[in-house]
């Protein structure tokens, strides 16, 4: 009698993993180690994994990710307004901003004391490029080799200007971070206005629904100099167009770069503001 129970009791664990698999094992099946000589495609070896996993409770996604203060997505502009010296001012701004101390005492004084960035470049609605994947800054030295990464790194793109997709790949990144914040922010910077396929107004309010807030960096063009002043400089401004069409959620900012000298100071400014929300003009942003 106690052997009958007991076969049952096994065959209902057996049926309780073959009806796991579509939910577990199947999802982790490229990841799973051959068992003995059976195929990966073998039946047999996707039940036997299927009563391991069930049997042992795991689950890869149950996993807790690691806590930081803070969720970055720095989303560069590299549009073909975006000229040799507007790249090598992106990007060695942000190389120089992220070793500063001072945005290494705001990302130490978070509870956690460290944050996650990532880095994408972006053009047309078909070109977005995650350069650097998410990476964990807690010290001077992580900053720095996140800084020198950015330096090495080749440009990604020269198309036409789609901020609405590039606001919609930053947005997906988050998804697929190895770590988890309170609080997710996208870091938009760019010379000109959304002037490809989907309204950028509508990227953005979906991101700020998702609990993410959009800041802007503006980097202005001299309409004298430029071949696309009505990119470069829309009606009312640049500045004025980030403000209303791009940037959004709690605390949301834009910072106008007007010339090289400022840029990498504004960087600082932001990185501070963004990390400790604290301003640009020393006001405690919302949370």
């Amino acid at each position: 009698m106690a052997s009958h129970i007991g076969r049952r009791k096994f065959l209902a664990t057996l049926g309780g993993a073959a009806a796991a698999w579509p939910l577990t094992a199947r999802a982790q099946q490229a990841a799973m180690p051959v068992i003995g000589f059976l195929s990966s495609r073998s039946p047999i070896r996707c039940f036997i994994v299927a009563l391991v996993l069930s049997l042992s409770g795991w689950n890869a996604h149950a996993q807790a990710k690691e806590p930081v203060d803070l969720l970055l997505a720095l989303a560069a502009d590299v549009s073909r307004s975006i000229d040799a010296d507007k790249f090598k001012l992106q990007r060695e701004g942000y190389a120089a901003a992220f070793s500063d101390p001072r945005v290494v005492n705001a990302i130490a004084s978070g509870l956690h004391r460290r944050i996650a960035v990532c880095f994408i470049e972006w053009s047309d609605p078909g070109s977005q490029r995650l350069v650097i994947d998410w990476t964990l800054i807690e010290d001077l030295g992580t900053a720095k080799q996140f800084g020198d990464q950015l330096l090495e790194l080749p440009r990604s793109f020269a198309h036409s200007t789609s901020i609405s997709g590039g606001i919609d790949f930053a947005l997906a990144q988050f998804a697929r971070a190895p770590f988890d914040a309170k609080r997710r922010t996208i870091d938009v910077s760019g010379d000109g206005n959304n002037n490809s396929v989907r309204d950028v107004r509508l990227a953005r309010d979906e991101v700020v629904a998702a609990g993410v807030t959009v800041n802007g960096l503006v980097i202005l063009t001299d309409a004298r100099f430029s071949w696309s002043s009505e990119h470069t400089n829309p009606p009312g401004g640049l500045e004025k167009y980030y403000r209303e069409d791009v940037i959004g959620g709690p605390g949301a900012f834009v910072l106008v770069a007007k010339d090289f000298n400022s840029f990498g100071n504004l960087l600082i400014r932001k990185l501070i503001a963004e990390i400790a929300l604290i301003g640009p003009r020393g006001e405690i942003l919302p949370r």
